[in-house]
């Protein structure tokens, strides 16, 4: 029989994991994306001299007072 026992009418959990879990997944994938994209723009502000770069902002990818992720 499979999967579809397990997952037919169990009092509603599997209906929540199929609005949660890609959501969860478009969240994560948000966030990796804007990680990237701020780490990007930092190096290139970097290597124009715009910020100095610190080993803290390189560890924990932190951002400048100011930035609020809008342009």
């Amino acid at each position: 029989m499979g999967l579809a026992p397990i997952v037919a009418h169990q009092g509603g959990w599997d209906e929540i994991l199929l609005v949660v879990a890609p959501l969860a997944i478009i969240g994560g994938l948000l966030w990796l994306a804007n990680r990237r994209v701020t780490a990007q723009l930092e190096n290139e502000l970097r290597a124009d001299g715009a910020i100095e770069a610190t080993e803290t902002d390189v560890d924990q990818g932190s951002r400048h007072p100011g930035d609020d992720g809008q342009d």
